[in-house]
């Protein structure tokens, strides 16, 4: 029964319409419960898989000129000097529908590469195994990665922080491996994602050093050393930018 009142509640969940209160109850238990911490993950991506489709069909631009012949009243022909104006009209309109449509593709591929981000961060909710290396010392999570991955990074000193690492994996993000670092900071787990720099993940967020929100999550990226670096979590907002203030000053 108390399984059923969880289950009745992960749609308007993954929507966001839950109370400050509920949501908080609601992550607590997914950090509990494997099972509805799987359904949220489907939800999640059967909801974003959706909403890329919603995009990704549109009408031709003949398709449009079609309908607009059969409900459009044939016009009176104009003088040649009036078009003047109509084109240069239609030229503005052409331009912002432009600009348009680049701004919505990389608004696109940017809720596409934070929609992975919060795939990667749910999955290891729900795993049995979070990590494939168990320390809480850098000297030993950092060695673990070589020979698995094409670049080298630095693990940040933590005493004096209120964040412990728990360990780290091997993840793949755009088809790239990265390392996955897992943290803890006031029951929250914080997944710290480094990968090699690319030119896509310049859009997923609007700035260099930028903080954004992507379903009920935060994330911070930026770059350094041709690495990009991406702090993600249900924590506050404080938590995140602490943690990634941590990676900059190491």
């Amino acid at each position: 029964m108390v399984s059923d009142t969880w289950q009745e509640k992960i749609d308007q969940y993954v929507d966001a319409e839950l109370s400050s209160e509920e949501m908080r109850a609601m992550e607590a238990h997914l950090r509990e419960c494997p099972s509805c911490a799987a359904d949220v993950l489907c939800h999640t991506r059967l909801k974003h898989v959706t909403k890329m489709a919603g995009k990704r069909y549109l009408p031709s631009s003949d398709f449009r000129r079609r309908i607009q012949q059969h409900i459009v009243a044939p016009r009176r022909p104009v003088r040649r000097w009036l078009w003047a104006p109509s084109l240069a009209l239609a030229a503005a309109a052409i331009l912002v529908a432009a600009i348009s449509l680049n701004h919505s593709s990389q608004r696109s591929r940017s809720e596409q590469l934070l929609g992975e981000l919060a795939d990667l961060h749910v999955t290891n909710l729900a795993s049995s195994n979070p990590v494939e290396v168990v320390s809480t010392d850098r000297h030993t999570v950092k060695p673990w990665f070589q020979g698995k991955l094409p670049f080298t990074f630095d693990l940040p000193e933590l005493q004096g922080s209120q964040f412990t690492l728990v360990g780290g994996r091997l993840v793949y993000l755009a088809h790239e491996p990265g390392a996955h670092l897992i943290y803890n900071v006031r029951s929250h787990h914080l997944s710290v994602f480094i990968l090699q720099d690319r030119p896509e993940f310049n859009l997923s967020l609007p700035a260099k050093d930028s903080l954004a929100s992507v379903l009920s999550f935060h994330v911070e990226s930026w770059t350094g050393d041709g690495l990009r670096y991406f702090v993600f979590g249900d924590a506050g907002p404080e938590y995140i930018r602490q943690l990634s203030q941590v990676f900059k000053r190491g």
